[in-house]
């Protein structure tokens, strides 16, 4: 494999399932088959994953799921890397493959704008609303021109967004909804038409598809990914619109901090990341190096509990 482009793939499918643990049980082992990375979430609702590989076992994998009943007509949105944005593969049951938290009826049939259709709206200055349905370190990172932060943490939080978006925007507003792959939107473009708004189109494919058919238009920045890499150029080229949390400099390099009982996603330049050993701020630092201290004479002891951390950039 060496020298050789990684595939990464992204997909997801609305499609009920009732067997969870065959589906997961027998989707594991021809991933394993193959040698592939990735995650791959199962619930009732359907199938939402993200796997790794050379192009020979992806193109494998993709005849495994298109051959899968209900699936032939899965959509795999595809970028290419130099290595394993996974470390491990990783099949998994969830009650949501996206979590909102709410029932929605997924069934139903959605509305689409093509990329044509969305740049096109743009060129004509039609009377729309574009409306990101990430998270909000997502959208600091890169997103449509005039699109609206919901100011979200969580995908779960959407729903309470809506209710104060509908006191201000007419129901029969012309929206524009998008998200990385388009399985956010999908889902939140269903859940704002039931809570009465008439006029919602999701980005079709989302951000990777419309900026693979129409690079270096309307797309501002860089894209967030739920894998190692954190980021991903999307083959645009864009400078970063984002700055170094310590210093002000352009920079669009994302880290945790350090310190693990902060453990804050931030955009951190290198040279800050070196004078701060891997933390957000002087304040993290100087207490990461004294927890270091204790944490070291706790393991003497062997009285160190590694504590419980929540991920920070949950969907």
């Amino acid at each position: 494999m060496v020298n050789e482009d990684i595939h990464i793939l992204l997909f997801y499918k609305f499609i009920p399932i009732d067997d969870l643990e065959y589906f997961v049980r027998t989707h594991a082992r021809k991933c394993k088959e193959l040698g592939i990375f990735g995650k791959v979430l199962v619930a009732h609702e359907g199938v939402n994953g993200s796997v790794s590989g050379t192009q020979e076992q992806l193109e494998q994998y993709k005849t495994f799921v298109r051959s899968l009943p209900g699936f032939a007509d899965v959509w795999f949105k595809e970028e290419i890397g130099k290595s394993h944005p996974f470390n491990k593969m990783i099949v998994r049951i969830r009650e949501e493959i996206v979590s909102l938290k709410r029932a929605v009826d997924m069934t139903k049939k959605r509305k689409y704008v093509s990329p044509d259709e969305f740049l096109k709206a743009y060129e004509q200055e039609e009377d729309f609303i574009v409306l990101d349905a990430r998270n909000d370190y997502e959208y600091t990172l890169g997103r449509f021109k005039k699109a609206i932060n919901p100011a979200i943490k969580t995908f779960r939080e959407f729903p309470a967004f809506v209710n104060e978006f509908k006191k201000q925007v007419s129901p029969d507003k012309k929206i524009f909804i998008y998200c990385t792959g388009g399985i956010r939107c999908e889902k939140a473009s269903v859940y704002m038409e039931e809570q009465g708004f008439s006029n919602v189109h999701q980005l079709q494919g989302g951000i990777i598809n419309f900026c693979q058919q129409k690079p270096n238009t309307l797309w501002e920045g860089k894209c967030f990914v739920f894998d190692k890499r954190l980021v991903s150029d999307l083959g645009q080229g864009n400078t970063p619109i984002t700055y170094c949390v310590s210093c002000g400099t352009v920079c669009d390099l994302l880290r945790n901090c350090k310190y693990v009982r902060c453990d804050k996603l931030v955009v951190q330049c290198s040279n800050c990341q070196e004078q701060l050993h891997g933390c957000c701020s002087k304040q993290c630092m100087h207490t990461f190096l004294q927890y270091s201290k204790e944490r070291a004479e706790k393991k003497k002891k062997g009285e160190w509990v590694a504590p419980k951390l929540e991920q920070t950039y949950a969907i």
